[in-house]
């Protein structure tokens, strides 16, 4: 699965560190020309079929897919792209004829028509860009993570109700059919109690030259286990090391734990012979092994263990359980599609889907407190920990 941070700092004008154009000014009015934004976000002043109006930023590694997904669509144009890398321009601009290039995002804050940006960018470029986005009245959507710090997140959610627009974070694995799958097996309780998962997300490559393997990969695990789960993990503890680039550790082996006992394995690394993606749920009735990318992407396994209490002290019993293996029928659609698919319905109805922002700044407590735990002394760290004392 892509990550939208493998995308170079393209994002950056020279060594100034300056996001595309200068900020001036508040941004766009909501009474822009001929499109009115209500206070619940809701589109109007435009005839019916009219397409909905989309600038994207970015296109280093996961924006080409943003806007190969996006021109499939007709009811959707995308009007502008913007990067600062001239090459990108010139190359994306003559595979989309139709889009308006740009190296200034301003060209986007500042178009009236422009209903939404996307944005594709490194991690500590989010805030920035997605604020102007928002304080112009466009509904935003930001790949993962949604901000670099659980406090830009509180200040992104507040600007986006404060403004009426739709604001959400591309957690594509939430809409990967695998995943959805499994989530219905949690649901009907057919694994029984979880006792554990265990999560293998590794590779060669690709490096981040601003951001650890944590915050890279993390988001993926994070946002899968809190949408299976439903709830965050007490306290979350790491180790790992910087193994190449000093400063950026890139191998990382996290433990959290859940207030119902469930605890979590994961391990995630840039530095790796092969690719995998594989995680294992271990249920007190059956077990189910999830590997992105196989022929067979979910298995269920109708195996466990019975313990019969013992009849005398000092003696127990157990019997091992080795049912049948179930490879359920997976629908085989590109989750980004039915991400974006969800982003231009939310437009449409003035609101991202129901818990969708509660999840993306949760994802980011998890990184915050996965780093805090690898950058100290690998203890647990709860989630309820203020970053300023760490």
């Amino acid at each position: 699965m892509a990550r939208d941070d493998d995308a170079p700092a393209s994002t950056l004008r020279g060594g100034s560190q300056t996001l595309y154009a200068p900020r001036g000014g508040k941004g766009v009015s909501h009474a822009t020309g001929r499109i009115q934004i209500s206070g619940d976000g809701v589109i109007s002043g435009r005839g019916p079929g009219t397409r909905t109006q989309i600038g994207l930023i970015g296109l280093g590694y996961w924006g080409p897919n943003l806007l190969r997904v996006l021109s499939e669509r007709p009811d959707v144009e995308t009007r502008w792209i913007c990067d600062l890398r001239e090459d990108r321009l010139e190359s994306y601009g003559r595979r989309y004829p139709a889009t308006r290039p740009t190296s200034d995002a301003g060209d986007l804050f500042e178009d009236p028509s422009l209903d939404a940006i996307l944005i594709a960018t490194p991690v500590f470029t989010h805030f920035e860009l997605a604020s102007r986005s928002l304080e112009a009245g466009k509904h935003t959507f930001v790949e993962k993570p949604l901000a670099a710090s659980n406090q830009e997140v509180d200040q992104l959610l507040a600007l986006g109700a404060e403004q009426g627009t739709v604001l959400m974070c591309g957690h594509t694995f939430l809409y990967s059919p695998p995943v959805r799958t499994i989530k219905g097996l949690l649901d009907r309780g057919e694994l029984g109690e979880i006792y554990f998962v265990s999560s293998s997300r590794v590779n060669l490559g690709l490096h981040q030259p601003d951001v650890s393997v944590v915050w890279d990969l993390g988001p993926h695990d994070f946002s899968i286990l809190r949408f299976w789960l439903g709830e965050l993990p007490e306290s979350i503890s790491a180790t790992g090391r910087d193994s190449i680039v000093e400063g950026i550790p890139d191998v990382a082996f996290l433990s959290l734990r859940f207030s119902g006992g469930t605890v979590a394995n994961l391990e995630m690394s840039w530095l790796a012979p092969s690719k995998l993606r594989r995680t294992v749920l271990v249920g007190s009735r059956k077990m189910v092994v999830y590997e992105e990318g196989a022929l067979e992407p979910v298995r269920i396994f109708d195996h466990g263990v019975v313990y019969r209490d013992p009849e005398t002290f000092g003696e127990y019993q157990l019997s091992y359980r080795t049912g049948d293996v179930v490879s359920p029928k997976v629908e085989t659609v590109e989750p980004l599609a039915l991400e974006l698919d969800e982003f231009v319905r939310s437009i449409r109805r003035g609101q991202a889907p129901d818990g969708h922002v509660e999840l993306c700044r949760d994802v980011v407590r998890m990184v915050e407190a996965a780093v805090a735990s690898l950058n100290g002394t690998g203890g647990p760290v709860p989630l309820g920990f203020d970053i300023g004392t760490r």
